[in-house]
């Protein structure tokens, strides 16, 4: 499986995430409420993921693994990019896509945390 196929089951398990190709087929962006948390790509046959960080954490994700780059057309400072790489583990991406989508949600206006709050309530 590679980094994409995990990437898309562990977007599936989260609470109103939706998956669009607003950049064409080779590209999936996934967001919560309209807000991007994720996107899923290929950059000369290399699949790469896209994920917001707090800047602090992701000088130290540069710093520690070598398959993670400064965001790949995002903003350097608090987006990064994943490469794929034999060392990459299942959990390092659902800790990574989890925390992106968090760091994404707490940004959302009170409205749309509130109907957020009722989304995830439901069965």
């Amino acid at each position: 499986m590679n980094i994409h196929q995990i990437a898309r089951n562990i977007a599936q398990t989260l609470t109103a995430s939706e998956c669009s190709q607003p950049f064409g087929a080779q590209c999936d962006v996934y967001k919560i409420l309209g807000k991007v948390y994720l996107m899923a790509f290929e950059l000369n046959g290399i699949p790469i993921l896209n994920v917001k960080v707090d800047p602090q954490h992701g000088d130290m994700l540069r710093d520690f693994y070598p398959f993670i780059h400064t965001g790949y057309h995002m903003n350097k400072q608090h987006w990064i990019s994943i490469y794929t790489h034999e060392a990459i583990t299942k959990e390092l991406l659902e800790d990574l896509i989890q925390s992106s989508y968090e760091l994404v949600t707490s940004k959302l206006t009170k409205l749309q945390k509130q109907h957020l709050a009722t989304l995830k309530s439901m069965p």
